[in-house]
C-alpha cells in the first residue's frame, strides 16, 4: 500500500508540473496575442483574422505533442467520431491553421507546430 501511495504522489507531482507548464504556455500565448493586436492597432494594420471557436482546443493538443498529430489523433483526443467523415473534416479543419502559418504539415496528413529554426553554429574560430 505504501508503494502505491508513493507512486500516486509521484504521478501527482509530474501532473502538477505538466499543468504548470501548460498554464505558462497559455499565459505566453495570451500575452503574445494581446501584443500583436496592440501593435496592429497602433500602426493601423488590420489585426490577423481570428480562428473560429474550437480551434483553441485543437491547438492545445499540439502544444502537448512534439511529434505531431494526424486528423484521427485529433478526433480521438477531442472525442469526436473516428469515421472517415469526421477525420476528413478534421483534416480539412487543420489545413486552415497551416495556411496561416500556425501549424505545419510535416508530411501529408501529419500536422505539427512550427519549430523555430536555430542559427547555424559559428564555425569560424578566429
Amino acid at each position: 500500500m505504501t508503494g502505491t501511495a508513493e507512486q500516486l504522489r509521484e504521478q501527482i507531482r509530474r501532473l502538477t508540473e505538466q499543468l504548470a507548464a501548460a498554464e505558462r504556455t497559455l499565459e505566453r500565448l495570451n500575452i503574445t496575442r494581446e501584443t500583436v493586436l496592440e501593435l496592429a492597432s497602433e500602426d493601423g494594420t488590420e489585426p490577423p483574422e481570428q480562428l473560429p471557436p474550437g480551434y483553441r482546443d485543437i491547438l492545445n493538443l499540439f502544444e502537448q505533442d512534439e511529434a505531431g498529430l494526424r486528423a484521427r489523433d485529433v478526433c480521438q483526443a477531442l472525442g469526436t467520431g473516428l469515421e472517415p467523415r469526421h477525420t476528413e473534416g478534421t483534416c480539412a479543419k487543420l489545413k486552415r491553421p497551416v495556411n496561416r502559418g500556425i501549424l505545419t504539415e510535416a508530411e501529408p496528413g501529419l500536422f505539427t507546430l512550427p519549430r523555430p529554426t536555430l542559427p547555424a553554429p559559428d564555425t569560424d574560430s578566429t
